[in-house]
Formats: structure tokens, C-alpha cells, sequence
């Protein structure tokens, strides 16, 4: 019997620590229902409501506000999601290196046109 209370008090102990943490983690804008002052002083006044309370009111909804990356609501960044292509050399990306021919060919005709549009406007017309 004496055991059984203290493995039940250790566990209200976990969940206290737990739930205290997970408020001090959680950024102020994931925080549902309440404020997050409220919700730490919560966590420790009714010692078994106040946590789960927090676990079912008041933690965002799949724990989006917990991840460790910053601005994230429940996915990878960009360049860790899992499955995302590894970029590869360049030089082997034939279709690459065509846009950027492409490209370069398209700058230098805009700039050959615009070289003759000032060159015209800088002749005076003819006598």
C-alpha cells in the first residue's frame, strides 16, 4: 500500500514537471484558452487538475507549438524534409545548364537592343 502511494506520487510529480515544462516551452501564441501565466501557476496549484487541464485546454493542437524549429506548425523546414532531393553538380543538369544559356542569350539581346535605342537617340536625324 505505502509503495502503491508512492509510485502514484511520483507520477503526479512527472506529470507536474512535465506540463510546467511543456507550458514554458510552448510560445505564447500556441497557447490556448488562457493566458500563459495562468497556465504555469495552474500547473502547480490543483495538483492533478491543473495539468491535465493544460494536456486537454490548453496545449496547442498536436503539440504544433512544441517543435523545435521555429515558425513551424506541424512540418519539416524546407531543407529537411524527408524524401527532398539533394542537389546534384550543376554541370551534370543538362537542363539547367540550357536555361542558363537561355537566359544569358535573352540579356544579351536586351542589352544589344537597348545599346542601339541609345546609339539612335544620340545620331541627330540626317540634313
Amino acid at each position: 500500500m505505502l509503495y502503491g502511494a508512492g509510485l502514484a506520487g511520483i507520477a503526479e510529480l512527472c506529470l507536474i514537471v512535465y506540463c510546467f515544462l511543456d507550458v514554458i516551452r510552448t510560445p505564447p501564441r500556441h497557447v490556448r484558452n488562457l493566458p500563459k501565466p495562468v497556465w504555469l501557476i495552474l500547473c502547480f496549484i490543483p495538483p492533478i487538475l491543473g495539468p491535465l487541464s493544460w494536456l486537454l485546454f490548453g496545449r496547442p493542437p498536436n503539440g504544433a507549438g512544441n517543435l523545435p524549429y521555429k515558425g513551424n506548425v506541424g512540418s519539416f523546414p524546407e531543407y529537411e524534409r524527408p524524401g527532398r532531393a539533394v542537389a546534384q553538380n550543376p554541370d551534370d543538369d543538362e537542363a539547367f545548364l540550357r536555361q542558363l544559356r537561355e537566359r544569358a542569350e535573352e540579356q544579351r539581346r536586351r542589352a544589344s537592343e537597348q545599346a542601339r535605342r541609345i546609339r539612335d537617340e544620340e545620331q541627330p536625324p540626317p540634313v
